[in-house]
């Protein structure tokens, strides 16, 4: 199996996907490097990294709540979420479950 990763932004706010919410990926350790910077789908979700490119190390999802739900609108700006990846052939799925106050995630299957 190859691994890859996603995400999925649920807005508790509206009750719906974050469509359009901008995330970005990075990889911290062993070699720190940008590896993707996109906009949520309609539906809130994201294929960050194809199969097979996924490596061991740490990384981080950026996501822009702030821009998202607008600068005024909200206590909240960017939401990091840095996890370790030790399994590259696995799938790693990362939501968030947002509103502009606070925030959840977990590794989803």
């Amino acid at each position: 199996m190859a691994g890859s990763l996603t995400t999925h932004v649920l807005d508790t706010t509206h009750g719906t996907g974050a469509g359009g919410m901008r995330v970005a990926l990075r990889r911290l350790s062993p070699e720190p490097a940008l590896l993707a910077e996109q906009a949520l789908d309609a539906g809130g979700r994201a294929q960050l990294l194809e199969p097979g490119t996924l490596a061991a190390g740490v990384y981080e999802l950026l996501f822009e709540v702030g821009a998202y739900f607008g600068a005024a609108a909200g206590f909240l700006d960017q939401v990091p979420v840095r996890f370790r990846v030790d399994d590259a052939g696995s799938h790693y799925h990362v939501p968030l479950i947002v509103s502009p106050f606070g925030y959840s995630t977990y590794r989803g299957g």
